[in-house]
């Protein structure tokens, strides 16, 4: 996700516990969903404005969404991008827009003084409702996508992540890169931006978060002026559901590079899986949780094959990529990846050790809090939890989940949900012949 910020704000940390952090949720009066946390301990607020409008809304335009969003800003109402950029740095304010496989979002972070909160309102407003996607500010943003997509081929971990999507993915809307490729972000017109946005940034597909030093009232009113104007319009049909791959396949892409880039895996979890804290605390041991990590002492440590190697999941409103990954010399690679799907294999079996199960979840607990210790932070998460539709409690139950976690449902989960005989497999390289047989 790419965020353009405008303007500046002091850096303050919030004091903000996940414990308090008490999440109100509501509708508008146009049906949009609102959640709201109360946090008073600084004079600011973050607000986010999410739709369901991200990549995989593309369809077959792909760097859609991507560009839509980008150009939200660069002109609007009767404003240009500089003007915009000056009425938010007058008043200390950080605005952006961003995109990810699920979302599009409009993010603000502004003082709640009354003079400079009306003013910053208003111009995210402006933006949200009235952009104008002018031709010249089009042509810019896509010359600059184009040239980020060629740059992207000239980076072999580039090439290996969406050939590595395009494998486990095939023709599901998360196939493809955000930003889009070339041969599509080419023949954008601007009308196919403006009919994007008239499709999905309605208010019957809107969420608003808001967490700060505002009261519910206002809370309430600041959600109402800054989607008013908007059309009801519809949301969405949901997306497809993700196809399982039928066979293992290893694919291999040649790149005049001294390391190879490895990835290896298959789709995964999504946000609402049943099995999601299961395989997420089996993650932190597996290769999750950096230098102590299984994988780390397998490949790096006990044999030095690589400077690092991971493993992680990603899990969106379908299932998203569970992968393992490491970059390693070109002449080593058929060794690295025989380790790797060893290691990965003996871990599905077995599970983890008592010890290393005790160490992940103090771990885990010790760091969560760390996760949303400003309001932005914390808006982020709930953001995360209004659209995936998560229990409103989620934060204050997740230590809980994690603690509840055995050796037998974490090994139990990751050989239901990880079949290694459909694992696939993508190698970058220089070499022909760098993929064990």
């Amino acid at each position: 996700m790419v965020f353009r910020t405008f303007g500046f704000i002091l850096l303050i940390v919030s004091q903000v516990s996940f414990a308090t952090a008490k999440i109100e949720h509501w509708q508008t009066s146009q049906g949009s969903r609102v959640y709201f946390v109360q946090a008073d301990a600084l004079p600011m607020v973050d607000i986010q404005v999410v739709f369901d409008a991200g990549s995989a809304r593309d369809g077959q335009q792909f760097g859609l969404s991507a560009l839509t969003s980008a150009l939200l800003d660069t002109g609007a109402g009767q404003w240009n991008a500089d003007q915009i950029a000056l009425r938010f740095e007058s008043v200390g304010a950080n605005f952006g827009t961003g995109v990810s496989s699920d979302t599009a979002s409009l993010s603000l972070r502004t003082l709640t003084d009354p003079a400079l909160f009306d003013k910053a309102l208003e111009t995210m407003h402006v933006i949200l409702t009235k952009p104008l996607f002018k031709r010249a500010d089009f042509l810019r943003e896509q010359n600059r996508t184009l040239a980020a997509i060629k740059q992207r081929e000239e980076s072999p971990a580039e090439v290996a992540s969406e050939a590595f999507s395009n494998k486990l993915y095939g023709s599901h809307p998360y196939a493809h890169p955000d930003s889009g490729i070339k041969e599509t972000v080419s023949k954008f017109r601007v009308s196919d931006l403006a009919q994007f946005y008239k499709k999905y940034y309605v208010s019957s597909n809107a969420m608003v978060v808001i967490v700060g030093n505002l009261s519910k009232q206002q809370a309430e009113q600041t959600a109402e002026k800054l989607l008013a104007d908007l059309p009801a319009g519809q949301k969405p049909e949901a997306i497809p559901d993700v196809i399982m791959p039928t066979q293992a396949s290893q694919q291999h892409i040649e790149f005049p590079s001294t390391q190879t880039h490895v990835l290896v895996g298959l789709p995964g979890s999504y946000r609402k899986d049943p099995d999601y804290f299961n395989l997420y605390v089996g993650n932190h041991i597996l290769g999750g949780s950096g230098l102590v990590s299984k994988l780390f002492s397998e490949v790096r440590e006990k044999r030095g094959l690589a400077y690092s190697a991971s493993s992680s999941f990603a899990p969106m409103l379908k299932p998203g990529p569970f992968m393992v990954s490491l970059q390693t010399r070109n002449d080593q690679t058929k060794q690295a990846v025989e380790v790797l799907n060893t290691t990965l294999k003996e871990f599905i079996n077995k599970g983890p050790t008592q010890a290393e199960l005790d160490s992940a979840k103090l771990n885990i607990a010790g760091g969560f809090p760390m996760r949303f210790d400003t309001n932005k932070k914390l808006a982020t998460y709930v953001a995360m939890i209004g659209f995936y539709d998560l229990p409103l409690d989620y934060l204050d139950t997740f230590r809980q989940k994690i603690e509840e976690t055995t050796i037998a449902s974490i090994t139990d989960a990751f050989k239901r949900r990880v079949n290694t005989e459909l694992l696939q497999t993508v190698t970058v390289g220089n070499s022909a012949t760098t993929v064990a047989k």
